[in-house]
């Protein structure tokens, strides 16, 4: 297949996720989501000035008689597994001629995620309604009219069974059309796994100004979220794509008239929640009312309820067992093993952003400050993995799970995709002040696909 018609079966129906922080002119994130779809150099101009126009003619300017300047605004939900997010966002556009600029940004969230509420998505589409509260409070009354609304689920929807997934997002659709927002054919629906590797790439790579570099320094990523986990990373090693078993693990596109051949793969039931359900033996078990669920990866004397997707199952130790870091590792391996595909070139790897349950997990640990962040060896989680599974009596009270999800992460990196363990992780929420986040870009190509389809 040729490069630009993968890039197209990659990104035609999910957003250029690139998140920019207020101020900050689009045009180069926008370049990256028209080239992605193996446009040339001439046709990615004549395309942002069409989107451009598209984009102002979509949305009135205000009247701001010092400079001229149009504001329009967007709301985009991020519908994950363990919460629903909602994005609203100002942008200025100062002239016709040129791409609007991030003014402001409105963030809130709630949970559990819609997932939760399969058995009752009248309840799901009451928590988009509340949160729909923000937007009306952020956005001038005058303006409703022309704003966008969009909601992207992700892992947690993913999950479901078809049936009731659909019966969410229709839920979620009609809470949409009693909203004052502009509602389109295509404002809800789930995105593709594989694409939130790829689109975290971008916007990492990106945000961190390595799409600008001319000798392609790029670095890898590493997403964790509850329902699924993803790689997604730039080979030096041919043998790396030539060995590689499925074809869909390698995505080939065109940006900045070059062509990049990504590693990427997404594994759904791979996150750190339905991790946590697998090595407890639960995840699809059944007559989950009256069963207990043991782990050693918990403390013994442990025993109380734990909720995820909507099912709430009994969990504790072995009372009578043993626990601590070595059975716990066995019995996560077993999540791991054979799943988790090897990447030839990981051993000899650069640097990799990791990010979402990496980094929270790595806050509960101690390892890195929850406002700053910090770099990581793969040993950092191992090394206090083992101090806490091995002192669960002292970490076991306010966190029973620590050792659990520690385990998991660093089984996860070492017998799963196969990193050394001095292999340097970058654990972040933010880069440049700018949350890693797909949702600003979701909201570019919605605005795209009003205009041009």
């Amino acid at each position: 297949m040729h490069a630009r018609d993968v890039a197209v079966s990659y990104c035609r129906d999910v957003p250029l996720c690139v998140k920019m922080r207020p101020g900050v002119p689009v045009n180069a994130m926008l370049l990256v989501l028209l080239a992605m779809v193996g446009l040339s150099h001439a046709q990615v101009k004549t395309s942002l000035l069409e989107l451009t126009n598209s984009i102002g003619s979509l949305l009135p300017a205000l009247s701001r008689p010092a400079n001229s300047s149009r504001i329009f605004y967007a709301v985009m939900f991020d519908a994950g597994s363990t919460g629903t997010r909602i994005h609203v966002y100002t942008f200025i556009q100062k002239d016709s001629a040129e791409l609007p600029v991030l003014d402001n940004e409105m963030f809130h969230s709630i949970k559990p995620g819609l997932s939760a509420y399969a058995d009752s998505p009248e309840m799901g589409g009451h928590t988009v309604r509340l949160l729909l509260k923000v937007a009306r409070k952020t956005v001038p009354r005058l303006e409703w009219k022309r704003t966008p609304v969009v909601l992207r689920a992700t892992a947690g929807l993913r999950l479901l069974p078809g049936d009731k997934a659909k019966a969410l997002l229709d839920q979620v659709l009609d809470v949409f059309h009693e909203s004052p927002f502009l509602v389109s054919d295509d404002s809800v629906s789930i995105m593709n796994g594989t694409n939130e590797g790829i689109l975290a790439w971008v916007a990492i790579n990106f945000l961190t100004g390595h799409l600008n570099s001319q000798t392609k320094k790029t670095v890898g990523i590493l997403d964790l979220g509850g329902g699924s986990t993803q790689i997604t990373f730039l080979p030096k090693s041919k043998k790396t794509v030539e060995s590689t078993p499925p074809d869909d693990y390698i995505a080939r596109f065109d940006m900045f008239n070059s062509t990049f051949e990504l590693y990427t793969h997404s594994y759904l039931g791979n996150g750190l929640m339905a991790a946590r359900l697998a090595s407890l033996g639960a995840l699809g078990a059944e007559d989950v009312d009256w069963r207990v669920f043991r782990s050693c990866c918990l403390p013994k004397k442990f025993k109380d309820e734990w909720s995820f997707g909507g099912i709430t199952y009994q969990v504790s130790g072995i009372p009578d067992g043993y626990a601590g870091y070595k059975l716990c590792y066995q019995e996560i391996l077993k999540v791991v093993k054979g799943i988790i595909h090897q990447p030839y070139e990981l051993k000899d790897s650069g640097v990799f952003y990791a990010f979402s349950y990496y980094f929270d997990r790595a806050v509960d640990a101690g390892l890195i400050d929850g406002s700053q962040g910090g770099k990581l060896e793969v040993k950092d989680f191992k090394k206090r993995a083992k101090e806490v599974c091995n002192k669960m009596t002292k970490y076991g009270t306010a966190s029973p799970f620590l050792c659990m999800d520690l385990t998991y992460i660093t089984c996860l990196l070492k017998d799963g995709f196969g990193f050394k363990e001095n292999t340097v992780l970058q654990l972040t929420k933010k880069v440049n002040n700018v949350e890693t986040s797909w949702a600003l870009g979701a909201t570019f190509h919605h605005f795209h696909n009003l205009k041009i389809h």
